[in-house]
C-alpha cells in the first residue's frame, strides 16, 4: 500500500521537528544535558585547537615576513631535515665543523651580501644591585644585528664594530629587562654583572642600549633577553659557540639564488671541499622554516581531529540512547501520526531533525566554551589565539552531521513502526 504525505511543506516539518525536539530535551534534561556536553566538548576542542594553530601560525609567518623573506641563515646542519634515528647513533652535527666568526667575515665581504652577522645563544644570570635574575636568554652578535631584528632602540645604541673587535664589556638589554632591573631609572651607562649558570665566570658589563622588539609570538614568549658583542661573550663569559650561525642579509641588487650560490661557493672554498664532497654546512631560508612549521602544525591538526572525534563519538552514543528512549516513549504518538497520514519519510525526517537539534545545541555550547577559552588564551598568555571562521562552520557542521548519523538508527526504527501496533502501545 502506498503512503500518503500529510501535505506539510519541508519548512513546516522542520519547524515541527525543532519544537518537538526542544520539548523532548526539556522532558529529559539529564540525558539530553549529558549528550549536549559530550558534543560540546568535541566542538570546543575543535574551536580551541583551531584558534591556537591559526594564531600561532599567523604570528610565526608574520615574524618571518617582517624579518626579511629573502634573508637566510648559515647553520651547522639542517635541523629541518633531522631524522629521529640517523642510523649511526651520532647527533646530526657530529661531523660538521663549527661555524666561525672568520667565515662570517668572509661571507660579509662577498659582493652579493649586504650583511653577515655572526651569532650564538647562551644562558646567563644578571645582577644589578640587589636585583638578580637567572637563566636570561643571551645572544652574542656582530655589530649591526638590529637589521635582522624587528624593533627599535628606545634608549642608547647598538655596540660598534670597534667594540666587537676589542671585546668590550657592553650590553644591549630588552625594554622589559630594563624595567625589571632599573624600574623608571635611565639604564644607559649603568653596570650589570653577567655570570654563567654553568661555569665560574662573571664580568661587569655596561648597558649601552635598550631595545623594544616588535610584537609577535617570539617577543611575547621571551621578554627578558640581552645582546653582547660575540667576542665579549666568548672571552668574558666563555659562552658555548658550538651551535653558532650566520644571519645573512643579501644585497638587494642580487637575486636570492645568486646570493646563496656565492655563499655556498665561498664556504666550500674556505673549507677545502672538493667537487664530490657534500656541503658540511646548511643554508636555511624562511620558506624552509615555514614548511617545517606547517608540517608541525599538520601533526597538531591530526591530534585535533582525533580529540574532537572522541568527543563527538561520546556525544553520538548519547544521541542514539536518548533517541531510542524517545522512540519507545512516543510509540503511540508515532502511531497517531501515521494513522493521520504521515509517511515513513516524514517520521524519519522528524527524528533526524530532533537528533540534529540536540547535537546543534551541543555545537553551540562548544562554540561558546571554545570561544571563551580562546579569548582567555589570547588575553592572559603570549599565545595569539584567533578563531578562524572556517572552524565555526566546521564545528556546527560536524555537530549536525553527528546528530544525523547517530540519530539514523532510532529514526529508522520509528519510521518502520506499523500504525496499528504503535497505537496499541502503552
Amino acid at each position: 500500500m502506498s503512503e500518503r504525505s500529510t501535505g506539510a511543506g519541508p519548512l513546516t516539518v522542520l519547524k515541527e521537528g525543532v519544537v518537538i525536539a526542544l520539548e523532548a530535551i526539556r522532558a529529559n534534561r539529564i540525558r539530553a544535558g549529558l549528550t549536549i556536553l559530550g558534543v560540546g566538548i568535541g566542538v570546543a576542542v575543535v574551536v580551541i585547537m583551531a584558534a591556537l594553530i591559526t594564531g600561532i601560525r599567523s604570528s610565526v609567518l608574520e615574524a618571518f615576513e617582517s624579518a626579511g623573506p629573502e634573508n637566510f641563515i648559515v647553520v651547522r646542519f639542517d635541523f629541518t631535515a633531522v631524522l629521529f634515528d640517523s642510523g649511526d647513533g651520532r647527533p646530526p652535527w657530529w661531523d660538521k665543523p663549527i661555524i666561525t666568526p672568520e667565515e662570517a667575515e668572509r661571507i660579509g665581504r662577498l659582493s652579493a651580501i649586504d650583511e653577515a652577522l655572526y651569532n650564538f645563544q647562551f644562558s646567563t644570570n644578571i645582577e644589578s644591585g640587589s636585583q638578580q635574575l637567572t637563566n636570561i636568554n643571551g645572544q652574542g652578535y656582530s655589530a649591526g644585528w638590529p637589521r635582522y631584528a624587528q624593533g627599535d632602540f628606545v634608549a642608547g645604541r647598538d655596540f660598534t664594530p670597534a667594540e666587537v673587535r676589542e671585546s668590550r664589556a657592553v650590553v644591549v638589554i630588552s625594554e622589559a629587562l630594563a624595567i625589571e632591573l632599573f624600574g623608571q631609572l635611565d639604564p644607559i651607562g649603568k653596570t650589570v654583572r653577567l655570570s654563567s649558570p654553568f661555569r665560574d665566570v662573571r664580568d661587569d658589563f655596561r648597558v649601552v642600549g635598550v631595545f623594544l622588539p616588535d610584537e609577535n609570538i617570539f617577543s611575547s614568549a621571551v621578554e627578558h633577553w640581552l645582546v653582547v658583542p660575540y667576542t665579549a661573550g666568548l672571552k668574558r663569559l666563555k659562552a658555548d659557540d658550538s651551535q653558532s650561525q650566520i644571519l645573512v642579509v643579501p644585497d638587494s641588487t642580487y637575486t636570492s639564488s645568486q646570493s646563496r650560490d656565492e655563499v655556498i661557493a665561498a664556504l666550500r672554498s674556505a673549507r677545502g671541499l672538493g667537487p664530490r664532497d657534500d656541503n658540511n654546512f646548511a643554508i636555511l631560508q624562511s620558506a624552509q622554516l615555514v614548511d617545517s612549521f606547517n608540517r608541525l602544525t599538520g601533526v597538531f591538526f591530526l591530534v585535533m581531529l582525533a580529540l574532537s572525534s572522541a568527543g563527538l563519538l561520546v556525544g553520538g552514543v548519547g544521541v542514539i540512547g536518548i533517541m531510542l528512549i524517545s522512540v519507545t516513549e512516543r510509540t503511540r504518538e508515532i502511531g497517531v501520526r501515521k494513522a493521520l497520514g504521515a509517511t515513513r519519510r516524514e517520521i524519519l525526517w522528524q527524528f533526524l531533525v530532533e537528533a540534529g537539534v540536540l547535537t546543534m545545541l551541543g555545537g553551540a555550547a562548544g562554540l561558546i566554551i571554545g570561544g571563551t577559552l580562546a579569548y582567555a588564551t589570547a588575553h592572559f598568555t603570549p599565545i595569539p589565539a584567533r578563531i578562524p571562521i572556517w572552524s565555526v562552520g566546521a564545528a556546527l557542521a560536524s555537530a549536525a552531521l553527528t546528530g544525523m548519523l547517530f540519530g539514523l538508527i532510532p529514526a529508522y526504527r520509528a519510521a518502520r513502526l506499523q500504525p496499528v501496533e504503535a497505537l496499541r502501545a502503552e
